[in-house]
């Protein structure tokens, strides 16, 4: 039992560093509608700016001070923010699949630095030795996975309050503007790029803290990580949830985690070790499965806005008359 409860908050805590990314995305995506493919760099950057503020001196390479973890969480949202904004200023002029491959190009430099640049980043060997919250209680695992739990949670509510705020503020609310109709708020002495850069910045924040925590939950990285697998995931737990809700990219994530979980876990039960490398294709299989399914249920996802729809008859009589009065 206690062993069940254990693997619960781990997952849980994976599932939560998952919904951070997705927020991330929501607030670009859903929000302000840039098409961003190239999330995974973004994380990257986060998780290797902690690793080396927060690690401590290595010969081998640059880096190390042995700064709090804080220290690192906060370093990485400076810098992710900032290589976002760059990121924004230079692309986004494009528009939906160009914005898209130039984005995806940012994500394969940013993994190609990180898997060659060996006295910064370690190389195909990656960081380790990657300080952990509450390493002391690591040789009680029950109690560091509920301890790394609540600490990513926290930090997970204090980003989805602080993202729902933002977009029922008016700066939300010109993000949304620019999404419906981008000449309608650009007449109204709107800057688009102003805005949208901004939008990106915070998100590619989002995204870099997301990276670090998951760095500081497992101790170790590596430039196999950051592969575009996890960008194809992160846009799955979007869509599922309901692209434009906050609430929905948390669910979703937690939802999609566990089924690629549980069918990482089914498979490994039902194939022999020599074939395990080719059924793990039918976690990607189960995913697109379910993620056609909810589609053809809920078109913009479990907690994404409905369309309105058109009103006849008596119902369309009273709206009418209902306006008309309060006119």
């Amino acid at each position: 039992m206690m062993d069940l409860v254990g693997y619960g908050a781990f997952f849980l805590t994976t599932a939560l560093i998952f919904s951070l990314v997705t927020l991330g995305l929501n607030l670009q995506w859903g929000l302000t509608g840039l098409f961003n493919v190239g999330l995974a760099g973004f994380v990257a950057i986060g998780a290797y700016t902690s690793a080396l503020l927060t690690t401590p001196d290595d010969a081998a390479r640059l880096g190390g001070f042995g700064l709090p973890i804080l220290v690192g969480w906060a370093g990485a949202m400076v810098v992710g923010g900032i290589a976002a904004a760059l990121t924004g200023m230079a692309t986004l002029r494009l528009r939906s699949d160009y914005l898209a491959i130039t984005t995806f190009g940012v994500a394969v430099v940013v993994q190609l630095v990180a898997l060659n640049a060996q006295k910064l980043t370690g190389g195909p060997f990656g960081i380790g030795f990657i300080p952990r919250p509450f390493g002391s209680l690591a040789e009680t695992p029950l109690l560091f996975n509920l301890s790394n739990l609540a600490v990513v949670a926290a930090v997970t509510l204090i980003a989805y309050l602080a993202l729902e705020h933002l977009s029922r503020s008016p700066w939300g609310r010109v993000l949304k503007a620019l999404r419906e109709d981008e000449r309608a708020a650009i007449s109204l002495g709107k800057s688009a790029r102003f805005y949208r850069v901004q939008a990106f910045a915070v998100g590619g924040a989002i995204m870099a803290l997301a990276g670090a925590l998951q760095a500081h939950f497992t101790g170790f990285i590596a430039p196999d990580n950051y592969l575009p697998i996890l960008t194809f995931q992160v846009w799955v737990m979007l869509i599922v949830g309901g692209s434009g809700s906050n609430l929905g990219a948390v669910i979703g994530s937690i939802l999609v985690w566990g089924i690629w979980a549980g069918s990482g876990t089914l498979t490994s039960m039902l194939f022999p070790p020599e074939q395990q490398a080719r059924a793990a294709s039918l976690q990607i299989a189960a995913i697109g499965v379910m993620l056609c399914v909810i589609l053809l249920i809920r078109p913009n996802g479990l907690l994404g806005d409905r369309p309105r729809r058109p009103r006849f008859g008596k119902r369309a009589k009273a709206a009418a008359a209902k306006s008309s009065s309060g006119s």
